[in-house]
Parts: structure tokens; sequence; C-alpha cells
């Protein structure tokens, strides 16, 4: 997925760490002749690269960032109260990342071309801007809680 650098940081072996509107950070170095980046050397060129994409391939593996912490959690839904909105293709807002927990049963998740059945034991990971859906299969208690950046 593609995501917009937001800041950067410098990490413990003074290499550039681009941060990204999903809260994943990617290194950026200028390593010729296989990398090669003269901006991320001078603050003005970091500066110039402020709203830049990225792909971060962490988006792609759903990759829950660290650091995060829950805001918000949806009232506990069954299959008979699943709002239609979650049953179709819908994402959450820039920097929102959810954890689906399943309390009871199971549901199919459907995420960026790729499908998994939800449990108690296997929690589904909603990347921030990637479409989404779920299906009932069967009985069912579920709940989505809503993570962010501590504020």
């Amino acid at each position: 997925m593609k995501r917009k650098i937001c800041d950067y940081y410098l990490d413990e072996l003074d290499d550039w760490v681009a941060v990204l509107d999903c809260h994943h950070g990617q290194h950026v170095r200028h390593k010729p002749p296989f990398t090669n980046r003269p901006w991320v050397e001078t603050e003005a060129g970091r500066a110039e690269k402020i709203g830049m994409e990225l792909d971060c391939v962490r988006c792609d593996r759903f990759e829950f960032p660290e650091g995060l912490v829950s805001y918000k959690s949806t009232s506990e839904f069954t299959e008979d109260s699943i709002p239609a909105g979650l049953l179709k293709a819908h994402s959450t807002k820039v920097g929102t990342w959810g954890i689906i927990r399943i309390k009871e049963g199971q549901l199919a998740y459907r995420a960026q071309g790729t499908s998994q059945i939800l449990d108690s034991d296997h929690p589904g990971v909603v990347v921030p801007e990637m479409l989404h859906e779920i299906a009932s299969n069967g009985v069912v208690r579920f709940c989505v809680e809503f993570y962010g950046k501590p504020q």
C-alpha cells in the first residue's frame, strides 16, 4: 500500500527512518549504488519529501504497528445485529487501525484479495484505508477495537 511520509527519526545506527501515515517506520537510507536517496542527508531534502508516498510492505502483510493505543470499541455484535456497512467493502480512515475480536463463533474476513476465518484465537487486523468486509459463519459475537497513536 502507498503511504505518505509524515516525519523522520534517526535509528540506533544513525540511519534515517521515515514515519508513514500508517504509523509504520521505513528506512530511507542513501547507500549508493543500490539505494540513491541523497535528499535524506539534509534537513531541507527530508522536509521536501514530507507527503511523498512510499510502498509500505508492512501494511501489505497486515502487521500491526507498535505503540498504538486502543481509543474506542464498538458494542458487541451478533449474527443478527451486524451493521449492514460491515458486510460490504469499507475502510477506516488514515492512521486508524482496528482489531476484530471474536467472542464466540466465526467470521469470514476479506481484505486486499485475501480471505480468512476469524475466531477467538485468530482476530482480524484492520489496516487503515484498506477495503475489507466480513460475513457471518452462523452464530457469532464480536466487537471491533480501534487503535491510534497516543495523544
